[in-house]
């Protein structure tokens, strides 16, 4: 088992930035932590750094190209944890897609079955704290070093 806590966030591709963070903002309540004019929104319902994020489409857009982008899961704990996962994903032959240290989050991307992309992750700041650093810090993706977490966590 991953050790996963519960769903995180989800990220959705939009054809229209604006129209979409207006909706999910003013219809449903949400509150914008993040803002990339014309690239992407982070929204949340007020405990989490993001519950849903959403990025711009390329210009003319498929419908296949629209919708989820990825499902997030959370592992409960720390690197050693998501080392664990990581391990657990390709012994079970899982196609891992790329690992990501997005600054307030560690995160290993894969494939389920269908070629959805899931990812889990661990929080690398605690709430509220990670809700702080979202809103005032956008971390740009770097590639998350795994055989390194593989050393410091004595595998």
């Amino acid at each position: 088992m991953l050790g996963i806590e519960r769903v995180g966030h989800i990220v959705l591709r939009v054809s229209n930035l604006d129209a979409s963070t207006a909706f999910y903002r003013d219809v449903l309540g949400m509150e914008v932590t993040s803002w990339r004019p014309g690239q992407g929104a982070f929204l949340s319902f007020g405990t989490l750094h993001h519950d849903i994020a959403l990025f711009q489409a390329a210009e003319g857009a498929s419908s296949g190209e629209l919708g989820l982008a990825h499902l997030a899961l959370r592992i409960f704990g720390d690197d050693a944890e998501l080392r664990a996962a990581y391990d657990a994903l390709k012994a079970a032959g899982v196609e891992i897609k790329n690992t990501t240290d997005h600054g307030m989050t560690h995160s290993v991307y894969f494939y389920d079955p269908d070629g959805n992309t899931l990812e889990v992750y661990t929080d690398v700041y605690s709430e509220p704290e990670g809700m702080v650093v979202m809103r005032t810090k956008v971390e740009p993706r770097r590639p998350l070093d795994i055989e390194a977490i593989a050393t410091s966590a004595g595998h």
